[in-house]
């Protein structure tokens, strides 16, 4: 009887050993995986911690070159690019639509400082796709017509434009997009903490591998059209939710010693000339922060303050200029809990 108890014993021991093996084994934290690659004419850098510490970067590809189908206007056989070139065949899709309902809300809610029919000025200007001139002013009064965002409309699946001239440019705001894309693949493979950075726009959720918030640069505007140049302004500390920089230190060229920036007025034409150097916006979703971060620098700086405080759940960080030509800064109240010591 004594060594039968005995035998018991060593196997219930042995069954508890087991069991805390399994239970901690499973409950070990999964690593954080890095992805790195190209898209949209720029990079991406995607941090992730998967459970079952599966590389996702397959996944990822294949999804930002189902969205190039959509939305690049490099990629000729893409559903804007069709739109843009007038095939009456084209019927958008799912990531087309939300840009463009997102577009007209922006639109309306700047009244028009931000406007996706600014692609025939855009093009215009030597910037995005088509015409790379820089070696004169246009005629924006050759445009201006054609620019609008009342003057196009979704409706089931086709986009009607009044004009057959309208070219539509969703640079502004497909990175943004891309960002949250994304982010909801990382989600429905179970990740439940990342972060995801294309082109600068960055969208978060839960921690880093620190297990803290995720640290994010806000650069300095220091004008530099090759993007080498990068010295931080100040950081942030963010968690669930997206942060964009707009500013016109990046995308410019000089012509007879005049400065020209991509971000232009789709009222006036011209490419925006004030004190407003930088926009950063914080946002729940990257397409609407990267819409209002370019939108932003169109308006200004008082404006921008009243349409961000206007909408719940946004914040915003501006870089500016003051009378002397020294840089300022100033932010809404809400951006104050994001700032690091």
């Amino acid at each position: 009887m004594k060594n039968k108890s005995l035998i018991f014993s060593t196997l219930a021991l042995i069954l508890m050993i087991a069991a805390l093996g399994v239970y901690f084994f499973s409950h070990k934290e999964a690593r954080y995986i890095h992805n790195e690659g190209q898209t949209q004419g720029t990079t991406y850098s995607i941090i992730y911690q998967q459970p079952q510490e599966t590389d996702l970067q397959e996944k990822i590809e294949k999804r930002l070159y189902e969205f190039d189908l959509s939305l690049s206007t490099y990629v000729s056989q893409s559903i804007i690019s069709r739109i843009n070139a007038n095939d009456s065949t084209v019927r958008t899709d799912d990531d087309f639509d939300e840009m463009f309902r997102t577009a007209q809300s922006v639109s309306e809610k700047t009244n028009g400082a931000f406007d996706i029919t600014v692609g025939p000025l855009v093009k215009a200007w030597g910037f995005g796709f088509g015409n790379k001139d820089h070696a004169k002013v246009p005629d924006v009064k050759e445009f201006l017509p054609f620019v609008g965002y009342h003057k196009v409309k979704l409706d089931n699946h086709r986009v009607i434009k009044t004009d057959s001239r309208i070219l539509l440019d969703a640079n502004a705001i497909a990175q943004g997009q891309s960002s949250d894309i994304i982010g909801r693949l990382l989600e429905s493979n179970g990740c439940k903490n990342y972060m995801v950075e294309i082109g600068g726009e960055v969208v978060c959720k839960g921690l880093n591998p620190q297990g803290k918030k995720w640290r994010i640069a806000i650069d300095k505007p220091v004008d530099d059209s090759t993007s080498v140049t990068t010295e931080a302004q100040s950081v942030i500390l963010i968690s669930n939710g997206a942060v964009t920089t707009s500013g016109n230190y990046r995308k410019f060229y000089y012509l007879n010693g005049k400065k020209y920036a991509h971000e232009i007025d789709p009222h006036t034409g011209y490419p925006v000339v004030h004190n407003l150097l930088s926009a950063t916006v914080i946002a729940p979703t990257c397409i609407q922060a990267d819409a209002y971060a370019t939108a932003f620098m169109v308006v200004g700086v008082d404006r921008a303050l009243e349409i961000c405080k206007s909408i719940p759940g946004m914040d915003c960080y501006l870089i500016y200029t003051d009378k002397k030509g020294d840089n300022q800064v100033i932010y809404t109240d809400g951006f104050k809990k994001y700032l690091t010591q």
